[in-house]
C-alpha cells in the first residue's frame, strides 16, 4: 500500500513539473497606481494557493490544539474526582497448632 501512495506521489509531482514547465512564461500584474509586477505563471498559481489554503490549515491547527487542550483538562478532572482506593488489608492466616 506504501508503494501505490508513493506512486501517486511521484506522478502527481511528475505532471505539475510538466504543467509548470509548459508554462512558464511571465505574467503581468497591475498592483496599485502605475506599479506592475512580472511573475512567472507557476509561482503566481502557487502564491495564490497557499494564500487561500494557510489561513484554512491554521485555523484546523488551532481548533486541533484547542479540543486537545480541552479532552487533557477533562481528563485531568475526571483522574481527581476519581477516589483513590484504599489497599487491601492483610488477611493474616491462623495457623492450627
Amino acid at each position: 500500500m506504501q508503494f501505490l501512495k508513493t506512486l501517486l506521489w511521484v506522478v502527481i509531482a511528475v505532471f505539475l513539473a510538466i504543467l509548470g514547465s509548459r508554462n512558464w512564461h511571465d505574467v503581468t500584474m497591475n498592483l496599485w497606481g502605475d506599479i506592475q509586477v512580472d511573475i512567472k505563471l507557476p509561482f503566481l498559481v502557487i502564491i495564490l494557493f497557499l494564500i487561500g489554503w494557510l489561513p484554512t490549515y491554521l485555523l484546523f491547527r488551532a481548533k486541533l490544539w484547542r479540543v486537545r487542550t480541552r479532552l487533557d483538562n477533562f481528563e485531568r478532572q475526571q483522574a481527581a474526582a476519581q477516589p483513590i482506593a484504599p489497599a487491601p488489608a492483610a488477611v493474616e492466616e491462623d495457623v492450627l497448632s
